[in-house]
């Protein structure tokens, strides 16, 4: 029911803005607005689009005796180096459990006297429990509960940005900043989750209206929902969790090896460290791949896939699969046998189509490193 759906900050702003809104993760969320999802995409690609995305987790990590014994402690839930994160530095990780499958991905910054954590919406209960129960004895564990999260996509977000926050332009790609807008204290990450160049806003909920208001009179800012975020996405051949990774996962299967540095692997330590080093050592069973279906018909989630046009070898599901507008082309992914190449087949309404093993991603990435 929509009554039991919560609600983001700037629920009023998007039914000004026209968008029709659908439940996601427990919140009612814009899915589109009046320019539809292809115009929201590609305005995206080629300027910048605004997200409202507070309905993802952020959560403090307050240390109790100093950032490296906070840093060990959050280490031993995750694959991933913390200890070596600079202050001013952003970070992605991996919650992993016993089995080696993915909990959830998250990003964290190191804030100099803390960390700060975003989460996935779906996920962030779950995820405060699992840090409250494993960090309490070397972190204060605080969910930010009076906060928006905003994201600005695209090769315009810096100059539509620093119009706000000059301090904008300096930041590479994972910097984080803590900028003053009017009063208010923005915490600014240089990352974003379209494969372009962007930032991610962390805002207190009483300056989130008018700094959204002010970003979306700018002639280059659009508003931009869900729809587009997917396709956007998708395109960058990010994952979605509880779609494309989740517990019946490996961080290696599911291609985030870069995510785990040589430190990690040499000292284990993690949760699933036995199945996830084998993985890395002797190479999955399957992993994660590109798809890009031949003529206009999509393969969307739960399209079965073979390796014959009849009969033939049932290879996987395709996860995550939809137009890509910025590539003139449907795409997916789908976790196939490892060494799958050439062309599989893909059950479209009682037809199988082919579909060509293609690289990651679809779309290349336009980070500002």
């Amino acid at each position: 029911m929509a009554d039991e759906l919560l609600r983001l900050p700037l629920h009023d702003l998007h039914l000004r803005l026209g968008a029709r809104m659908v439940p996601f993760a427990g919140y009612e969320m814009p899915v589109q607005y009046p320019a539809g999802v292809m115009k929201e995409h590609l305005h995206t690609r080629a300027a910048a689009g605004l997200f409202d995305v507070s309905h993802m987790g952020q959560v403090i990590l307050r240390p109790r005796a100093g950032m490296a014994a906070l840093a060990t402690a959050f280490e031993a839930l995750m694959p991933v180096d913390v200890a070596g994160l600079a202050a001013g530095r952003q970070r992605y990780g991996l919650f992993t459990n016993d089995a080696g499958g993915i909990l959830d991905d998250l990003m964290f910054a190191n804030r100099g006297d803390h960390l700060l954590v975003v989460v996935n919406a779906a996920c962030k209960a779950a995820d405060l429990a699992h840090m409250q129960a494993h960090l309490s004895d070397a972190a204060e564990v605080v969910a930010v509960t009076d906060r928006a999260l905003l994201a600005l996509q695209g090769p315009a977000a810096e100059t539509a940005l620093a119009r706000l926050l000059p301090g904008v332009a300096a930041m590479r790609f994972m910097d984080v900043a803590a900028p003053d807008w009017q009063g208010a204290e923005i915490w600014v990450s240089r990352s974003g989750y379209t494969g372009e160049d962007g930032f991610e806003i962390s805002i207190p909920e009483t300056a989130a209206l008018p700094f959204a208001e002010s970003l979306l009179a700018m002639a280059e800012v659009a508003p931009v929902a869900l729809g587009a975020r997917d396709s956007l996405r998708l395109e960058a051949g990010l994952c979605l969790y509880g779609h494309d990774i989740g517990t019946a996962t490996t961080p290696v299967e599911a291609g985030l090896t870069w995510a785990i540095p040589k430190r990690r692997r040499a000292e284990g330590g993690f949760p699933g460290a036995a199945r996830i080093l084998r993985d890395l050592a002797e190479g999955p069973a399957r992993l994660r791949m590109g798809l890009r279906p031949e003529g206009r018909a999509p393969m969307r989630e739960g399209t079965e896939l073979y390796d014959a046009p009849e009969g033939g070898r049932h290879l996987g599901t395709v996860t995550s699969g939809g137009f890509g507008p910025s590539v003139g082309a449907p795409v997916a992914m789908a976790y196939l046998p490892a060494g799958t190449a050439g062309t599989v087949w893909g059950e479209v309404r009682g037809r199988r189509l082919p579909a060509a093993i293609a690289p990651l991603p679809f779309h290349p990435t336009s980070y500002k490193r």
